[in-house]
């Protein structure tokens, strides 16, 4: 690990007058840690889990977290965003409720009847999927293709709705990247529900977001095949517009990779907002991450490969950056500090009143610092700490 490009870690900018102030939720991707801090990187929960993130934690408004965990002898466990288990956790990290299928992926969504919407794996059959184009051929896993379903699950876990994706794509228009793999069509990351209950969905492989008509199954609204790079989440706004995080990988027609939030007029197919760094490659997360847009019109965009998260107004200027801290260790991706996602949540979010008791909103600032008993972050790891981790898996 580079030691100058890991000197920096915590909050390493802030502009209290600029920030939408709040308490920001992440989930590094190699550790069984979820962690809540403040707008001065101060810790004000830990939950200490018993899995590391299929994808990320979710604050409810019940004061809950809802967490996706990666089962590590799942059938699929060498897929990106491989699941396997929903948990739900109180404050003090005791499970309430619990879901498990082998083949949940990436993420969820608590909806307002009290079900969740689920995302998992299911094989495409044969005949289809030798008509997808696009992909590298033959590169199917043990010659079969794994498309996408959502499913909306009572708490006790029966399946009250179900939508297969290969039933309502077109296998000559959602055509897989060309230089991605044939394991998977389309490889959804994300997904959100609109007022009407329709759904809005991510597939990165085939460089597209739908929205999906909840009552008939059909996609009556699609965006993406030319302009994005394998996106990884979506969002709803207030407004109606639809709010994505390009992750850039395998850009058409450009030298290099670098990542953008980009604002999107479902009604126009327009984009009207939009940020990425100058140079742009200084923001660029391959896969992970996410973008939130906040109360005051700011955006939070995690560029999960770095562990950065930062806060940027709608002109684009710096109002908050925070660098993950915590290194861990991982099979796959060596030593690491990445986060799959970041969320915050303002000081009069309802999760965080019931979480402390409190009968009323935070006033202020000064009033929420004095409810918080801070706990001091990990270091960052020595140049001597990082080469003895090294060696040690060596036998050294």
């Amino acid at each position: 690990m580079s030691v100058a490009r890991t000197s920096l870690t915590g909050v390493t900018f802030y502009s209290p007058s600029e920030a939408n102030n709040g308490f920001t939720l992440f989930s590094p991707l190699s550790s069984k840690d979820v962690w809540m801090i403040d707008m001065q990187g101060r810790t004000v929960n830990h939950w200490e889990m018993s899995y590391t993130p299929g994808c990320y934690g979710k604050f409810l408004p019940n004061g809950n977290l809802l967490y996706a965990g990666k089962v590590d002898n799942g059938p699929l466990v060498e897929f990106e965003g491989a699941g396997g288990i929903l948990l739900e956790m109180d404050w003090n990290s005791k499970i309430l409720w619990q879901y498990e299928d082998p083949y949940l992926h990436h993420t969820f969504y608590r909806m307002s009847n009290g079900n969740i919407m689920i995302l998992k794996w299911v094989k495409v059959p044969r005949i289809i999927a030798g008509k997808v184009g696009g992909g590298l051929s033959g590169t199917e896993r043990r010659g079969t293709m794994w498309g996408d379903a959502l499913q909306e699950i009572t708490p006790e876990g029966k399946i009250v709705w179900e939508w297969l994706a290969y039933e309502h794509l077109d296998p000559e228009v959602d055509i897989i990247c060309p230089v991605c793999s044939r394991t998977e069509w389309t490889h959804a990351t994300s997904f959100d529900l609109l007022e009407n209950g329709d759904i809005l969905i991510s597939f990165m492989r085939t460089n597209t977001v739908v929205i999906i008509d909840k009552k008939t199954g059909d996609i009556n609204w699609r965006w993406g095949t030319e302009e994005l790079s394998h996106q990884n989440s979506v969002a709803v706004l207030n407004n109606g517009n639809i709010l994505i995080f390009d992750n850039g990988r395998h850009c058409t027609g450009e030298g290099i990779g670098f990542s953008r939030a980009l604002e999107i007029n479902p009604g126009s197919k327009k984009i009207i907002w939009g940020y990425e760094e100058d140079p742009p490659v200084f923001l660029y997360s391959s896969f992970l991450g996410n973008c939130q847009r906040l109360p005051n019109g700011n955006t939070l965009i995690c560029e999960g490969t770095t562990g950065r998260i930062l806060e940027v107004t709608p002109r684009g200027g710096m109002a908050w950056e925070f660098v993950n801290p915590y290194d861990h260790y991982s099979a796959n991706w060596g030593h690491n500090n990445f986060i799959f996602n970041a969320y915050r949540y303002g000081l009069d979010y309802e999760g965080l009143r019931r979480s402390y008791g409190l009968d009323r909103p935070w006033k202020t600032w000064e009033e929420k610092i004095s409810k918080i008993k801070p706990e001091v972050a990990k270091p960052s790891p020595t140049e001597a700490e990082i080469i003895r981790s090294r060696l040690e898996p060596l036998g050294y």
